[in-house]
């Protein structure tokens, strides 16, 4: 599993490790990151409607939203809709928390080319150029 938290095109948290769950395919395996990703955006989007609350500033303060970026059509299907499938149903329902939040459109799942995917320099073996790009789009250097 491998993950970054990006805040105005800054990464501010980021993952890489092992998941503790046998996935039965890659769309459950990535559904899992999914699941565990948004485990930290959560708290972090209600920590700053809090701080928009406690302190009443005259101007326009934008909402809070959470744009996903996700290279799994099939982990998308999953995400975004409510119903079951015969393959998906055996999915614990610990890793659906986050359902309500995609459904009011506080959370948007977007799909996004593998070879765009930044999070992948943290867990796949990347060809130089392809490293290189994303070192430079997470970082800036």
């Amino acid at each position: 599993t491998g993950y970054v938290l990006m805040y105005a095109g800054c990464p501010i948290h980021w993952v890489s490790k092992l998941q503790t769950e046998i996935a039965l395919s890659t769309a459950e395996a990535e559904y899992i990151a999914l699941s565990q990703s948004l485990r930290e955006v959560i708290p972090l989007m209600s920590m700053m409607k809090e701080l928009k609350a406690a302190f009443p500033i005259e101007i326009q303060i934008p909402n809070f939203n959470c744009t996903v970026h996700e290279d799994n059509q099939s982990c998308i299907s999953m995400a975004t809709r409510q119903k079951f499938s015969p393959r998906t149903k055996h999915i614990a329902l610990k890793y659906h928390h986050f359902r309500s939040f995609v459904e009011s459109k506080q959370i948007e799942i977007h799909y996004i080319n593998t070879q765009d995917q930044l999070a992948d320099c943290l867990t796949k073996p990347l060809g130089a150029n392809l490293f290189f790009d994303h070192r430079k789009n997470l970082m800036g250097w």
